[in-house]
């Protein structure tokens, strides 16, 4: 089992239709800035609804092979999914054209080290993440891919909205606007059948109340006033259906597992493990400025731009991140400084990786130079974390047994 691209999403997709064609629906829902079509793949015919959102991130790629393992489910056990008395709808491709661009970063199975996959590494700049619709008075229209997204989340009413996400290394671990009784304890006992380590506290949404290990939950205080643009994200797509009574969960499934991050004992000096996470993450990043310099971004081929945009967006947060580090870091789990420290690695990590795609016609020597840092820091990466690679087959068993429990318990909650 491995990771579809695009095309091939829609391929197996028709071939679900034509196996289950009074079960399975396939329709197009909108499309993307570069005219891809946005399918959604509809199993059943229930009262209640229920949107899986995969592939919202270019370099998750898991999604999308977790949605068609679901609908392949139904395809062949229509009883298990009347039993909900649901229709089951699965957008299988948030941002083709970000997956297009980033599509062979990852290996079906672990054939690539995590060097080789990062050969082909892209994350779009924040702007262009269409679960993040731009917040009032930016000035900023929506994506045709967000708008589509919105104007799906308005017709469907979902009881639950499940958006899957996968992670290059670290830890499992959910995000859920409400908690359902025994869902929390139920994400963590499938991790466990499936061998997948849970992030003990993860360190995205910093306003969201951590329910230790590998859970974080919306506060019932939400207001929309965050602090970080990754905490409350009170514009985001995954709170716009709070006003239909919808419950989101994010599922985040690591490639490959760092096992230090499900850590839950006491760290011994917070302010010293957070200063050696916040001068590392600099340390990098400055690394990589000095290597650019002051290049303009002119002669970068304008397919590859959108790799160039995001590197130096990352290079420019990384201050601002390692403050915030700083300031609120004081308490927590050995755990949650792992996932600091895997955190400062990823991000100068990301950067490297798409500078060095974007340069290497025009800087063929800054860009050799950037994969030697890939080299050194992959390497550094798999000897301090002793990363291990999960299956695919885990990873989507992560994501489809969390919907189907979630699932469960909200249809039981609605009678």
């Amino acid at each position: 089992m491995g990771y579809p691209g695009v095309e091939e999403l829609e391929r197996r997709a028709r071939a679900l239709v034509a196996v289950a064609p009074g079960m399975l629906r396939l329709r197009a829902v909108g499309e993307s800035r570069a005219g891809r079509p946005l399918w959604l793949l509809s199993a059943g015919h229930g009262e209640r609804q229920i949107l899986t959102v995969a592939g919202a991130h270019a370099n998750e790629p898991v999604g999308g092979a977790s949605a068609l393992r679901l609908a392949g489910l139904f395809a062949g056990r229509p009883d298990g999914l009347a039993s909900f008395g649901c229709t089951w709808h699965f957008l299988l491709c948030l941002d083709p054209d970000g997956a297009r661009l980033a599509h062979g970063w990852q290996p079906e199975e672990p054939a690539l080290s995590l060097e080789e996959c990062h050969r082909h590494f892209y994350r779009p700049a924040f702007a262009c993440q269409p679960e993040s619709p731009p917040a009032p008075g930016t000035g900023r229209r929506p994506m045709p891919e967000s708008a589509a997204l919105v104007r799906l989340l308005d017709t469907l009413r979902p009881v639950a909205q499940f958006t899957l996400h996968g992670i290059e290394f670290g830890g499992a671990f959910t995000m859920q606007t409400r908690q359902p009784a025994g869902a929390a304890r139920a994400f963590r006992e499938t991790a466990a059948r499936l061998g997948i380590p849970l992030d003990d506290h993860p360190c995205d949404g910093p306003d969201w109340h951590p329910d230790p290990p590998g859970v974080l939950r919306l506060p019932d205080e939400c207001t929309g006033s965050e602090r970080d643009p990754s905490g409350f994200v009170a514009e985001s797509t995954w709170l716009y259906p709070r006003r239909y009574g919808t419950l989101t969960a994010l599922v985040e499934a690591p490639a490959w597992a760092a096992p230090a991050v499900s850590d839950p004992r006491p760290a011994h000096d917070p302010e010293r493990e957070v200063a050696q996470v916040g001068e590392l993450l600099l340390g990098r990043t400055w690394e990589i400025s000095e290597l650019l310099g002051e290049g303009p971004a002119a002669g970068v081929p304008e397919g590859l731009l959108p790799l160039y945009t995001a590197a130096r967006e990352l290079l420019d947060v990384a201050p601002a991140l390692a403050a915030a580090w700083t300031a609120e870091e004081r308490t927590g789990s050995r755990g949650h400084f792992a996932t600091l420290g895997v955190a400062a690695r990823r991000l100068p990590l990301r950067a490297a990786a798409m500078l060095r795609r974007s340069l290497a016609r025009t800087a063929p020597e800054t860009a050799c130079a950037l994969t030697d840092l890939v080299r050194e820091w992959c390497r550094e990466l798999d000897k301090a974390y002793e990363l291990r690679w999960i299956p695919v087959s885990a990873q989507t068993g992560l994501h489809v047994r969390t919907m189907l429990d979630i699932a469960r318990r909200v249809c039981a909650e609605a009678g």
